[in-house]
């Protein structure tokens, strides 16, 4: 998240788009960021039997991040830090199916993710 300035946003990421291949379509470079923990959350495969283990494009299995509540869920992850241009890069890569809202992580930085619709 940013203070208004339009300078970094942090993305919290679990998935395809830690990978380079995924990094370099997306956002043009490889991102760096920080190994990081979300708390009340797990990850499921797909909505149905039809998208259980499905492919994105780039050959990476989705997975649908999803808020239990419970402090014992954890989902690991990569915190990337991104300009406003690219936050819209991932809105388009992972909006479908999905919104991106606001967390705190169990480091306690502020970031977006994108969880089931």
């Amino acid at each position: 998240m940013n203070d208004g300035s339009g300078t970094r946003e942090s993305l919290f990421t679990y998935g395809a788009l830690q990978a380079p291949d995924v990094q370099l379509d997306t956002f043009g470079r490889l991102v760096g960021g920080d190994d990081d923990t979300l708390s009340g959350f797990r990850l499921d495969d797909g909505e149905g039997p039809a998208e259980r283990g499905a492919a994105t494009m780039h050959g990476h299995r989705r997975r649908t991040l999803r808020h239990t509540g419970d402090p014992l869920d954890r989902v690991f992850g990569t915190v990337l830090h991104l300009s406003p241009a690219e936050l819209e890069a991932a809105d388009e890569y992972l909006m479908s199916g999905s919104r991106r809202v606001s967390v705190v992580l169990v480091s306690g930085v502020a970031a977006w993710v994108y969880v089931a619709a």
